[in-house]
């Protein structure tokens, strides 16, 4: 038997399916239907995997976490969810979750979820090492259901506990300082300042007196002492958005700060501490500007002490509907709007578009087209996208229906990781299952 592992889950066809699965995977199950239940087999079934749905009855699979990390961190716990919950996978992963699954399940992603449980509890040999439940705070407009972003909101939930530095990285409009902000706001500090600065804003000259202060005199035109960026954010977080473009005189101090935890004023020989988390940013390959001696190695590494990749738009596409229908209720609720339509044309050549501009872009189209709309749906015409050498937008694509649209998407997603199913569905954000269904649906050749 490779381990015990008690299932709670009020769906019974599941809790079957997830037994008969698991069992035949080695290990031994036993299964609960409420949380409550589960609570009462803990002495008698002594599981080391807890894997829990969220939302059942009275009491809910966060309560349960909580519970379990008060009065049993021996026990592993996986929380399951059906809901599109961006904050619920960060509070997961910041209440001691071991790691927090879609439903549908992708069974190859449980299997590999549970055998790095128990591999893991093997390496570790006893007990829990985190910290206990927080309660949830705020998220800064992350949307989505791809993989890659599910895993981007554990990878905050985790790292919001720490003071560590994060290296966050993607292509210009991806939405870096949403994952900044986000970051923050789940972090014991999250009463203090947030401070955002754009260091290709700031001419080289003056990037070190804005990011450290300066005391009086110490250039022309510095009349008064003046507190830097550094000393404003206190114990909260420094963001440090396009690092990659810094000089490497400029990298030379960050680096100290990162180090020594103080900076002396431009002008003062008296160095002043700093509490503050620094978050950088950037979308440049910072790899290739370390080798050519653009950018010091030993601050890249200091940086991305934890580091977080995010994919562009193109390719997330499953994620545009969720996106749209979130960007839409911004616009009507700060302009007094009240569309809420998408046409499949619409939404037809938003699934099309390659969206350089990632999801900046995405908002700036739609905020347009809602503003001009006539009614309560978005129409074609206002939904200008500009065009791009890399991918035009087809020109029948806005006669195509929805089933069209994924129908081509599918199966060009499949020709371009050559039939890897695996592969494909990891890129569309479903489930293998559910890709199969949708080969099937369409009769297509892989």
């Amino acid at each position: 038997m490779k381990g015990r592992i008690l299932v709670v889950e009020d769906d019974a066809a599941h809790r079957m399916a997830l037994e008969r699965h698991l069992s035949r995977s080695g290990y031994e199950v036993v299964s609960a239907e409420s949380a409550e239940r589960a609570l009462g087999m803990l002495t008698q079934a002594d599981p080391d995997l807890v894997l829990t749905d969220i939302r059942m009855g009275e009491m809910d699979g966060f309560e349960l976490l909580a519970f379990l990390q008060e009065h049993r961190r021996d026990l592993d716990v996986v929380l399951m969810t059906a809901h599109d919950d961006v904050q619920g996978a960060i509070d997961a992963m910041k209440g001691g979750a071991f790691d927090y699954l879609l439903k549908p399940l992708d069974l190859d992603v449980l299997d590999e979820t549970v055998e790095r449980c128990f591999r893991d509890r093997r390496e570790r040999g006893r007990g829990r090492r985190k910290e206990g439940s927080e309660p949830p705070t705020r998220v800064h407009g992350l949307v989505g259901r791809d993989p890659r972003m599910v895993e981007i909101y554990k990878l905050i939930g985790t790292v919001a506990a720490t003071k560590a530095p994060v290296l966050i990285r993607g292509e210009t409009g991806t939405g870096k300082e949403m994952i900044a902000r986000t970051i923050h706001a789940n972090s014991r500090d999250a009463t203090e300042p947030f401070v955002a600065v754009n260091c290709t804003a700031i001419p080289e000259n003056l990037l070190e007196s804005e990011l450290f202060g300066h005391v009086k005199g110490a250039f022309t035109g510095a009349v008064n002492d003046r507190r830097g960026r550094f000393e404003l954010a206190a114990s909260g977080t420094i963001f440090l958005d396009e690092i990659g473009d810094t000089e490497p005189a400029f990298q030379a101090k960050l680096l100290r700060v990162l180090q020594e935890r103080e900076f002396y004023p431009v002008g003062s020989e008296q160095p002043r501490r700093t509490n503050a988390r620094v978050i950088a940013a950037t979308h440049r390959p910072i790899e290739r500007l370390v080798e050519e001696g653009k950018f010091r190695e030993d601050l890249y590494f200091r940086l991305r002490v934890v580091e977080i990749v995010v994919p562009p738009l193109r390719e997330r596409v499953s994620d545009i509907p969720l996106l749209a229908r979130s960007i839409l209720a911004k616009v009507n609720a700060e302009y007094g709007r009240n569309v809420h339509v998408i046409p499949d044309a619409v939404m037809a050549a938003l699934l099309t578009y390659p969206w350089p501009g990632n999801v900046r872009e995405l908002e700036n189209a739609l905020t347009r087209a809602a503003l001009l709309a006539r009614g309560p749906a978005l129409s074609l015409e206002h939904l200008t996208l500009g065009k791009t050498e890399r991918e035009p937008v087809p020109a029948e694509a806005a006669d195509d229906s929805l089933d069209e649209v994924e129908r081509i998407h599918v199966q060009r997603v499949l020709a371009k990781v050559g039939g890897n199913k695996s592969k494909a569905a990891e890129i569309l954000g479903v489930s293998r299952p559910r890709l199969n269904r949708i080969i099937e649906k369409y009769d297509i050749v892989v």
